[in-house]
């Protein structure tokens, strides 16, 4: 994914740690996001934001922000 080959190696891998124990234990900071359909939420890493679609046995990751991007 583009959004994750700019980052620094210790960012990227707390992010791939959190996105892992999501998937593995639906355990972690998210939020819905209002106003998208199909429903979208946002996985919190630290200061990094993990945008996604959640399906029944699937975890689509659209973009991964910074906190500060991450809504805009």
């Amino acid at each position: 994914m583009e959004d994750m080959a700019g980052l620094d190696t210790s960012a990227a891998v707390r992010i791939k740690k959190t996105v892992e124990r999501l998937a593995q234990t639906g355990a972690g900071n998210i939020k819905a996001l209002r106003g998208f359909h199909p429903p979208e939420f946002r996985l919190r890493a630290g200061d990094w934001r993990v945008r996604f679609h959640q399906d029944e046995d699937t975890i689509r990751i659209l973009r991964v922000c910074h906190r500060r991007d991450a809504y805009r």
